[in-house]
């Protein structure tokens, strides 16, 4: 049973309804977004297996500096996100997916051939921009849908994600083992100029347009960099030190960036100018508690996935389970089948009993699955905590994305969607980079062996504390993060019904005659 419509479903011309919407085209448009998030899982996940090996080839010498590797990707998306955004809602949502296709297609093109780790870092960087397309592909199924079916429809997208890192992890470990994890970027760019080509060809360009909004590309560009330098101080310290000079001079730099980004937007904002963290969403109470819990969920769950994979891949003598990159992706299929699972069973409920119980269950049953991976002496019991956390961040995701899609106005889409991809790659950006700084800090030394070595060379991994921390944190903040959502206003189910219709009764009483 769907709450009480928003006033801007009232009067919309372009509004969809059971009656009215184009369901072949809706279902198309469904298939090319839900293939776009796939690939763009499965280039993030891909490489997440193939760290250890990434840190070899490159002579990387310690864990917290191949961390760049996943949040330069994370900070660009932080910087593109709100752009990507605000200019689909400005020239219309097709064009930009289509320029952000063609960008992220050349990006994937060139990291297989990183001759250096700079390279390769540059080169993640720019592939940053893959991440705007979650933003635009949530806005243009929400125009298509009728509201009684975007939970569904959102609930199916949701899945992707969890099979993109189905197909990911496995697949681009399997490459990865086989030919090297250059070839996983490689097997990926025809995908990626399919998708790209039929996005052209067969998607039709959004009917909101708002040509006068303003992009606020010095408030990105501002806020990136500052978050750019604080994921750099994280991957750093534990190299100089967490009192040294350097460190403390990048989180320095990062906190002053902060003092001409909030005064720039101010001044914007008091021109009228809609600003990234645009102040007139986030005094929406569903907007501002949805940024909130995408950018602590997000936090956590790289954190610790980060340490996952090295808990797989380091050798038993220092508490590790020793499994190669094809079974490290192997393992991580534990956490995907649950979020294609959950993710649309989500969207079925969702509509029932409202998106605030399934996000406080997803919050507590994805800390509880995270608190038990501190428990796993064995790998089969790993492997079960992996299942918990992805049932548990399964079920959040969707309800959450319900609450924001359900709450704006379709013309203010682009912007609210990608405003809160900002918040889930500012979390995710530093939850990498802490997470290697977390097991640079704690370590055991053992001696492994090393390809074309002919003894064993003694090297630090981390130890049974650095996982023990690492996994706390990500099951308080999921927890915490699952409670957030206690401060919203509950938009679907039963209960947004009862207060809608209770709504509808104090605003019809009579109005007592005032005496002259």
């Amino acid at each position: 049973m769907i709450g009480k419509p928003l006033p801007s479903a009232i009067h919309d011309p372009h509004a969809k309804t059971v009656e009215t919407f184009d369901s072949a085209y809706a279902y198309r448009i469904i298939l090319i977004m839900i293939g776009l998030v796939m690939i763009v899982m499965y280039i993030e996940g891909m490489l997440t297996p193939s760290l250890p090996q990434i840190q070899q080839d490159f002579n990387i010498t310690d864990v917290s500096q191949v961390s760049l590797v996943l949040s330069a990707y994370l900070v660009t998306g932080v910087a593109l996100s709100p752009v990507a955004g605000k200019l689909g809602d400005v020239y219309g949502k097709k064009k930009v997916l289509v320029v952000v296709l063609v960008i992220y297609t050349a990006a994937v093109t060139v990291t297989g051939f990183s001759p250096s780790f700079e390279f390769m870092v540059a080169s993640r960087a720019v592939q940053g921009v893959g991440l705007t397309v979650f933003p635009l592909a949530l806005s243009l199924v929400r125009e298509e849908f009728p509201r009684e079916m975007v939970p569904k429809a959102q609930g199916i997208l949701s899945g992707m994600f969890g099979a993109g890192f189905a197909v990911s992890l496995p697949l681009g470990a399997f490459v990865s083992n086989t030919w090297g994890w250059r070839y996983t970027y490689h097997s990926a760019i025809p995908v990626v100029v399919i998708l790209t080509i039929l996005a052209i060809f067969y998607l039709r360009e959004s009917p909101y347009r708002r040509p006068d909004a303003y992009v606020d590309y010095r408030g990105a560009g501002l806020l990136a960099a500052s978050l750019a330098f604080f994921v750099l101080g994280l991957s750093q310290a534990p190299v100089w030190g967490w009192w040294s000079f350097g460190t403390l001079a990048l989180f320095a730099f990062g906190a002053a960036l902060l003092v001409p980004t909030a005064a720039v937007e101010l001044v914007e904002h008091r021109r009228g100018k809609e600003i990234i963290l645009n102040p007139k969403l986030l005094r929406q109470r569903n907007v501002m508690v949805s940024n909130l819990v995408i950018v602590i969920a997000g936090f956590g769950m790289f954190l610790a996935f980060q340490a996952i994979t090295y808990r797989l891949s380091e050798p038993v003598a220092a508490g590790g389970f020793a499994q190669d990159t094809f079974h490290i992706g192997l393992s991580f299929i534990a956490f995907a089948v649950p979020m294609l699972i959950f993710a649309p069973l989500a969207g079925v409920l969702v509509p029932r009993i409202g998106t605030k119980p399934l996000t406080i269950l997803g919050g507590i049953v994805g800390g509880i699955g995270f608190y038990a991976a501190t428990q796993t002496p064995t790998l089969d019991d790993l492997l079960v905590a992996m299942f918990v956390i992805g049932a548990g961040i399964a079920l959040l995701n969707s309800a959450v994305i319900n609450l924001l899609v359900l709450t704006v106005e379709p013309r203010e889409m682009g912007l609210a969607t990608a405003m809160n991809a900002t918040f889930r790659n500012m979390g995710s950006s530093v939850g990498a980079p802490l997470a290697g700084s977390i097991m640079t800090s704690y370590f055991v030394v053992v001696p492994t062996s090393v390809p074309n070595v002919p003894y064993p060379v003694p090297i630090p991994w981390p130890d049974s504390t650095a996982f023990y921390i690492a996994f706390v944190i990500a099951a308080v903040t999921t927890v915490f993060a699952g409670l957030v959502v206690l401060y919203a206003k509950e938009i679907l189910g039963k209960r947004a019904v009862q207060e809608a219709l209770a709504s509808d009764e104090r605003t019809s009483e009579p109005v007592a005659p005032q005496s002259a």
